[in-house]
């Protein structure tokens, strides 16, 4: 996800898509940990869409 598809979106749609990153980055620990995770590169671009959108909305508050 680049960084300007995220700032055209809204507050909430941000947040809603930052909860469904955080529940898909649970279910590929738990696959990890069970030896069941295939595409061990989804969880590095999980973390950095979470940072991504944590940046923006942290922007957005302070402006």
């Amino acid at each position: 996800m680049k960084a300007a598809d995220i700032r055209a979106k809204s507050q909430d749609e941000l947040r809603e898509e930052l909860e469904n990153l955080k529940k898909e980055q649970l279910n590929l620990r738990f696959q990890a940990a069970s030896g069941q995770l295939e595409n061990t590169a989804r969880v590095r671009e999980i973390r950095r869409d979470v940072a991504r959108i944590k940046t923006i909305l942290s922007q957005s508050a302070e402006a």
